[in-house]
């Protein structure tokens, strides 16, 4: 089974081409004036070409509103949203109904009882993106380097589709790998050399350690 992998929080040339020169199945551009990957519909719009017929170009919001949205979508054209707020069973419907795009619905993991969470969003988000709970006093939801007990997505349902993220990098993907039954893994601060600064030397090693990882698995 393929891996998909997404690098999310990219706001440079240099490291959008080296994304998708490795192999990148998604690219991230998040829209929340919060974080330090914050970018602007217009340049991620420019950005997000290169990826065209190569990879998807995922726009990532927090409890955005419609009129937000329009702008991010007319701009930028992705190809999926994914939402990392609060946004409820409802608001997914309503923004996949709005602008007929694929939506990942990002939730906050640390422990085994979260997994209920999950339960309304499904048959209505069309993959999912299991995330750790902000450390106290973070004020984003996503992108703050630290990672959950995997163990907690042991036997966890199969055929529920979604990517791992959360603290990975380099050294424990392939531990967050054999841990979990993700089809996908989703980085941003772990190839960082500063909050929100890419490093085109880590994002290389992110997927020579993917790569390690998945010819072990194979022998």
């Amino acid at each position: 089974m393929s891996l998909d992998i997404k690098i999310c929080g990219l706001k440079t040339e240099d490291a959008v081409a080296a994304a998708l020169d490795e192999g990148a199945s998604h690219i991230g551009f998040i829209f929340f004036g919060k974080s330090p990957r914050n970018i602007d519909p217009q340049t991620a719009g420019r950005l997000r070409q290169a990826a065209q017929g190569r990879a998807k170009a995922v726009a990532v919001t927090v409890n955005a509103d419609d009129a937000t949205l329009d702008v991010i979508v007319a701009e930028m054209k992705p190809d999926m949203l994914q939402l990392h707020g609060d946004e409820s069973p409802a608001r997914v419907a309503e923004v996949k109904q709005r602008y007929g795009l694929p939506v990942i619905r990002a939730l906050a993991l640390r422990e085994r009882r979260d997994l209920d969470a999950i339960t309304p969003y499904i048959g209505i988000a069309d993959r999912f993106l299991f995330d750790a709970k902000p450390p106290k006093g973070s004020e984003l939801p996503g992108g703050n380097g630290v990672s959950f007990d995997w163990q907690i997505l042991s036997g966890f349902d199969a055929s529920i589709d979604y990517m791992l993220s959360g603290g990975l990098n380099a050294g424990n993907v392939a531990e967050a790998l054999e841990a979990t039954n993700a089809r996908g893994v989703d980085i941003s601060s772990g190839v960082e050399s500063a909050p929100g600064v890419k490093d085109v030397s880590l994002i290389r090693e992110f997927f020579r350690a993917v790569r390690a990882a998945k010819s072990a698995d194979a022998a």
